[in-house]
């Protein structure tokens, strides 16, 4: 019987079942947990960030980013249209409404057009920058490394420290990537969010962490998450607090994990590099790969196809085959609850987001599945 071929699902090596044991032994299964700490020492260790907090999820993470930033109710945020509706999402959550971006040839947020943006269509009244059109505040804007693809967006840092505008990175596709500099992403901006769903670079079931140089950010945080206890004996809270924090149990699998992130990175590069080299003799396809692409973790690998490539057909064969494959994002300017907010010179979504699809990039997949998924392709030439 034919074997499926996933997209990404989650591979475990040989410490995670040991740490759940020993997790289950100590019965310290919430998040007062040992493996929690243990987590975030060794994120840290490996991004080279100074402080790092575990939290229940990716969402969790930029969702307590933007509140710590105080986004509140009709202030705006600058958005990537091209990405998973997460960091849309928390936008709403505080009440508070996004500005919609193009994207660049690598599904990333266009950086041009965001700096033209800033400069055209606000102004700086010496405490916040107003949106010329809706006069409202723009506090934040998000940066997501899409498909664990660096947004080299250097040229934004000095104008939105100028502006008073916050950058939060949504590094959750993108544990291993830095930019040309050696950064971590997530450690070039304000703060960086991180996920480890099951479907990432490391699992740890649910998961994600917060990422920063700042202590004043990170204790916030901790605080925040924690239900702003300001008496944990006599039950004291002078603030509204959140239950945001990582358990032990998840902990303990994403310290398992995190032992072979060198391996998972290494592997990830050579799949990158076999579509690459085998994709390169096709005329119908192109893989997405950045002048960056060594220092980045090819969480994804992405073709883009030409417009005679019937996109559906293509898509049925993958299945009938048992490749699980899966389209880029539905740009989120055009989802129904969303298309009443701004957008911005949006030109290169429409050209491409149709003509492209994600291909199987998990740690298990090997040469001989590799060669299936490009014969596939091979079909349509």
């Amino acid at each position: 019987m034919e074997t499926r071929i996933y997209l990404h699902q989650p591979f475990f090596f040989k410490d995670e079942i040991k740490f759940l044991n020993n997790c289950i032994k100590t019965k310290w299964v919430s998040t007062g947990g040992s493996y929690v700490s243990k987590l975030e020492k060794e994120i840290s260790k490996f991004t080279k960030a100074k402080y790092s907090v575990a939290l229940n999820s990716g969402t969790t993470a930029l969702d307590l980013s933007l509140k710590l930033f105080d986004v509140k109710r009709n202030d705006e945020v600058i958005v990537p249209s091209i990405t998973f509706v997460s960091p849309v999402n928390c936008v709403l959550y505080q009440n508070a409404s996004p500005i919609f971006m193009d994207c660049d040839d690598n599904f990333n947020i266009d950086v041009k057009k965001t700096l033209d943006f800033i400069k055209n269509e606000t102004v700086f009244n010496g405490k916040n920058t107003i949106n010329k059109k809706t006069k409202k505040i723009i506090k934040a804007l998000i940066i997501v490394h899409v498909f664990g693809n660096v947004v080299d967006f250097s040229k934004l840092i000095s104008i939105c420290k100028k502006n008073k505008i916050y950058i939060i990175e949504d590094a959750s596709e993108s544990l291993g990537s830095f930019s040309n500099k050696k950064i971590h992403t997530g450690l070039m901006g304000d703060i960086g969010c991180l996920s480890f769903n099951a479907n990432k670079i490391i699992t740890t079931g649910a998961g994600g962490m917060i990422l920063t140089n700042k202590k004043n950010i990170a204790l916030r945080a901790k605080y925040l998450s924690t239900q702003a206890k300001d008496d944990s004996f006599y039950f004291i809270h002078n603030n509204i607090g959140y239950n945001s924090r990582l358990n032990n149990v998840n902990a303990a699998i994403g310290c398992g994990q995190l032992k072979y992130i060198k391996n998972i990175l290494l592997k990830k590069k050579k799949i990158h590099d076999q579509y690459k080299k085998r994709i390169a003799k096709l005329n119908n396809f192109q893989l997405i790969s950045t002048k960056n692409s060594n220092n980045e973790n090819h969480w994804l690998n992405v073709i883009l196809f030409s417009k005679n490539v019937d996109r559906e057909k293509l898509i049925s064969t993958f299945k009938k085959n048992k490749v699980e494959i899966r389209p880029v994002w539905f740009p989120n300017h055009l989802q129904n609850k969303m298309k009443k907010f701004q957008k911005y010179k949006i030109t290169k979504i429409g050209k491409i987001v149709n003509n492209a699809l994600c291909l199987p990039s998990g740690y298990d997949l090997n040469l001989r599945k590799i060669k299936k998924i490009v014969s596939i392709l091979k079909n349509y030439e």
